[in-house]
């Protein structure tokens, strides 16, 4: 039987059958995304041996589209969560887009979705957020919204209690091309467009331990986080431009950038 908290309180025959139906549903999405990502469009996946295969791991992404956590966790998991389902991502999910309705809850349950109120401040679903990091991987966005423009906004502190709370690997994720595939609006997935996931190593907050869980020190571990994930976003676009290799960008995330 699936942990309450993790699955929203639901029981009986469902509950009971969750971790089999989430495990079918997660992996025929994966392989039908893994045509529209990989055969319909051009993905590029750089430092995928930066993410560890364990537990109480966090991938923290830029957000560019509402399939970005699809993106995410296909990119940094495909093949392994087969053998260890604990590896498949929970994500917050926005109760207006993928909660709106008994048809969309189910689904949305069986990808591991959280879902958060509109506002962004809901207590519940952080501490479900915290409560389910602890036995397995987590996507989050810490700008909190998708990206009109293209560029990474300013992270929010939410992400920065749940690291707070439960001292993860941090894994900085940045997508780009996501604007192109499914723009905001949009609710069909275009094609032949060129696609970049890039895994950074881990984010070292060993300076923020030990001090005061609050809002102040948890946006400055976002803060930090964000400002990689800009560097990263920079090493994307060189390699769009043609000033650096696939090869170059690799080894700049190796050294933990520039």
């Amino acid at each position: 039987m699936p942990d309450p908290i993790l699955y929203g309180h639901r029981g009986g025959v469902s509950g009971f059958l969750w971790p089999l139906t989430r495990y079918v549903v997660t992996h025929i999405t994966s392989l039908i995304l893994a045509f529209l990502f990989f055969a319909l469009n051009r993905t590029t996946v750089i430092g995928r041996r930066h993410v560890p295969r364990r537990r109480n791991t966090l991938l923290m992404s830029n957000h560019q589209s509402m399939i970005d956590s699809f993106m995410v966790g296909f990119a940094a998991y495909f093949g392994t969560a087969t053998f260890k389902p604990y590896l498949i991502p929970w994500n917050p999910a926005a109760e207006e887009n993928f909660f709106r309705n008994r048809f969309w809850s189910w689904w949305a349950y069986q990808w591991k979705c959280i879902p958060v109120k509109a506002g962004r401040r809901d207590l519940k679903a952080l501490y479900r957020m915290i409560h389910s990091l602890e036995g397995g991987t987590m996507i989050l966005f810490p700008e909190g919204t998708r990206t009109r423009d293209g560029t990474i906004g300013r992270g929010r502190p939410g992400a920065g209690l749940v690291i707070l709370a439960n001292h993860p690997e941090v894994i900085p994720v940045t997508v780009d091309g996501m604007r192109d595939v499914l723009p905001v609006g949009s609710m069909m997935p275009r094609v032949f467009k060129k696609v970049f996931v890039v895994f950074g190593k881990p984010v070292d907050y060993s300076e923020f331990i030990g001090r005061e869980r609050s809002k102040q020190t948890a946006q400055q571990i976002v803060d930090k986080v964000i400002d990689v994930l800009r560097h990263q976003m920079q090493g994307i676009r060189r390699l769009r431009a043609g000033e650096i290799t696939r090869r170059e960008l690799s080894e700049w995330l190796d050294r933990g950038g520039l």
